[in-house]
């Protein structure tokens, strides 16, 4: 499951681009904290520890305590825009959700016991067409990742979103068809320009 992140913030006086240029200079990101049937928070948040937790990898599918007003908001980060140029973030966007809350978050897929896979084992390569899978799960049990079994799946097969055991608390949040998350294809397959790998590629860009 992901960590729960706290970020201290402090509640915005003014709007506008000058405001928010003149907390950046100062090394503060502007944020908002939207739903929940509240008012929008408008508030900033230290650059240096926001990029902290933008490095931990799981930062967009963890709940974030804010921290403001001596008060804790439950949080779910939806946004962050960064600097063009610089790679900066510039702003920030939470979510409000409650502890027993369903959020859609998107989740990064492992594979596993690929030693196991007799396609891999042959030579044949791992072609993912989703490295996230987009998931409705308990706010309080959003896991860090999905970790997808390859074991006896050979050349040609295709591991659809019906092979993933999901944890509990969590469901896939496209329910209109059984997607493609990833095929095994000879080496070959990749490098030829005319398509012709399997039928299971149409079926991957469909997905």
């Amino acid at each position: 499951m992901s960590e729960q992140l706290v970020l201290s913030a402090e509640t915005r006086e003014r709007g506008g681009k000058g405001a928010s240029r003149d907390l950046r200079r100062n090394g503060r990101v502007p944020a908002v904290v939207y739903g929940g049937k509240e008012e929008p928070l408008m508030i900033h948040v230290e650059e240096k520890l926001l990029m902290k937790q933008l490095m931990t990898g799981h930062f967009m599918n963890s709940v974030v305590m804010i921290e403001v007003d001596g008060k804790q908001v439950r949080t779910l980060p939806k946004d962050v825009a960064f600097h063009p140029v610089k790679d900066r973030p510039i702003h920030a966007d939470f979510l409000r959700i409650t502890k027993d809350a369903k959020v859609n978050v998107a989740v990064p897929v492992v594979f596993e016991n690929e030693e196991a896979s007799p396609g891999l084992k042959r030579g044949g390569v791992l072609n993912i067409v989703r490295h996230e899978l987009e998931l409705v799960c308990d706010a309080a049990n959003i896991p860090d990742d999905i970790a997808i079994d390859v074991t006896g799946f050979d050349v040609g097969d295709s591991i659809h979103i019906s092979h993933v055991k999901l944890p509990k608390g969590s469901e896939s949040a496209i329910t209109d068809r059984d997607f493609t998350i990833a095929t095994i294809v000879a080496p070959s397959a990749l490098k030829s320009s005319d398509g012709d790998t399997s039928k299971d590629d149409g079926e991957a860009a469909d997905a």
